[in-house]
């Protein structure tokens, strides 16, 4: 535990505390009672003697090694440094230096975290400004409607302006909740304005479920791979994340059968444009789906991301919220749209949805208002109908120019499917292939791509590479296929060719 080192404190001094804990280790190295290589006691055990806080002895630890008086190991303790030739460095007593807080006491464990260590690694490296950026989650500037989204602004500010610059209720405005339930109508899923909570983007709607769902411990069903934002929402609430196995449609029903148990709090999906595959489920694996959700008790968090964005002209397979009442549905405007505007919403049930807009309240108390006039505003006028048809169509021409150009200018080994929905595909690269180094070489061809690794869920990513075709145009992402292709086949001739695994034929996207 270390031993006591005696110092005395005078609480009628007006020096602080950590100054004066200061003073008398000196003292001490100065009278030789402290010789060289003394070790000093850790600072929760004399912190703990003088009855004060662990920061403050901290601080005043800091100090003395910045003085050159003592050396801090980690994991050995505070040592007594050999003076040199010239002696420490000793501090005057006025004015005293400016120590920096000891942030790395302060900070809570979430900051060491599995999940905040992802969001860093998602720091991809910085590329040349004329990149061809195959990694970007977002419209183009050309496909954002922006003298459309001033014009509504304008209407915002001058019919509203006496609310829009104050609080919103946390649910959100009643106007745009009334048209978000009629969007939601159209698309098939049932909705009033009552059901929808308006949050700030999508990923303050999955936060706030994590909060309402998991205690730290509790289990969530997630797919091997899925959006990483959703992995560390859960994550830091102190989910444990548990894949289930895929087959050739989607989750696989067996095993969800085997993992189901009272510690499991949810399933997470993306049914439609799963990110980072591109899958969209078929229509009898979502009912079997809603099937086993009410038979085990375990409730869908259903991720739809990509609203609206069928690229084909076949209608798309029912929402589970459609044939589910208990599924809680997540959704945002930032891929039909514009991230900037930051509106997305959560359609829950009765018994949780009241508990998600508290929750709100405490958060944020509310979503920006003028946002939210402006977004209803492009609804009211017709403009988001009008809109979301360009961008499908828009969308389905660059989804198909990029797919084009990969059959052109990538290996044969390479092998990727066509989304039917969204805006990303999934690049499987050949059997022993490395990602890194293929976002690396690729990297250095002017060409951004993002590794599979972001999405895994366990040490085991599948091989792979998540290409987006919003964020350029067409013939840009032609461009970005053939530095792609280049790259890769620089790195094909150091794999050794090997056959795939017969397990990996489950794992293809459908």
């Amino acid at each position: 535990m270390g031993q006591s080192i005696g110092i005395r404190i005078d609480p009628k001094r007006k020096q602080p505390l950590h100054r004066q804990i200061f003073d008398e280790v000196v003292a001490r190295i100065e009278a030789k009672a402290f010789p060289p290589g003394y070790r000093l006691p850790p600072s929760r055990v004399l912190a703990r003697e003088l009855g004060a806080h662990r920061n403050t002895v901290a601080r005043a630890y800091s100090e003395l090694e910045s003085a050159g008086f003592v050396s801090s190991n980690v994991g050995r303790g505070t040592f007594v440094q050999q003076p040199t030739a010239a002696g420490p460095a000793r501090l005057e007593p006025s004015p005293p230096p400016v120590a920096r807080m000891p942030w790395s006491s302060l900070c809570s464990s979430a900051v060491r975290s599995e999940a905040i260590g992802r969001v860093e690694r998602q720091r991809l490296q910085p590329a040349a400004n004329d990149a061809i950026n195959l990694a970007r989650m977002q419209p183009a500037p050309d496909l954002v409607p922006e003298d459309l989204l001033r014009r509504c602004l304008t209407r915002a500010t001058s019919e509203h302006a006496g609310r829009v610059y104050g609080y919103a209720p946390p649910e959100g405005t009643l106007r745009l909740r009334e048209l978000i339930a009629l969007d939601l109508e159209a698309r098939g899923v049932p909705a009033k304005a009552a059901d929808v909570l308006i949050t700030s983007g999508s990923q303050q709607g999955l936060d706030l479920i994590a909060r309402a769902l998991i205690n730290p411990g509790d289990t969530i069903l997630v797919e091997p791979t899925t959006y990483s934002g959703a992995i560390d929402l859960f994550t830091l609430a102190g989910a444990r994340l548990l894949p289930v196995p895929l087959d050739a449609y989607g989750p696989d029903l067996g095993a969800l059968e085997r993992i189901s148990g009272p510690s499991v709090k949810a399933l997470y999906l993306m049914p439609n444009a799963h990110n980072p595959s591109g899958r969209t489920l078929p229509a009898e694996r979502r009912r079997a789906l809603i099937a086993w959700s009410q038979a085990s008790g375990i409730p869908i968090i259903e991720d739809d991301y990509a609203a609206g964005l069928n690229l084909e002209d076949e209608p798309s397979p029912p929402h589970l919220r459609a044939l589910s009442g208990d599924v809680i549905h997540v959704s945002t405007y930032s891929k039909r749209l514009a991230p900037a505007l930051r509106v997305g919403y959560v359609v829950a049930p009765a018994e949780l949805r009241s508990s998600l807009i508290s929750m709100k309240r405490v958060v944020d108390l509310s979503s920006s208002q003028l946002l939210q006039h402006a977004l209803a505003e492009f609804m009211e006028r017709g403009y988001l109908r009008a809109h979301g048809e360009r961008m499908r169509h828009e969308y389905r021409a660059r989804r198909d120019a990029l797919d084009a150009a990969l059959r052109k200018s990538l290996p044969a080994d390479c092998t990727w499917h066509l989304p039917t929905h969204g805006i990303v595909m999934w690049l499987r690269l050949p059997a022993g292939m490395s990602v890194p180094e293929v976002y690396e070489e690729a990297l250095r061809r002017g060409v951004l791509v993002s590794p599979g690794a972001l999405w895994s869920v366990g040490a085991n990513a599948e091989p792979g590479l998540r290409l987006s075709f919003c964020a350029e145009s067409s013939e840009r992402l032609v461009e970005g296929a053939r530095r792609l292709g280049k790259a890769i086949k620089q790195l094909a001739g150091r794999v050794r060719p090997q056959p795939r695994a017969a397990s990996e034929d489950a794992l293809e996207v459908v």
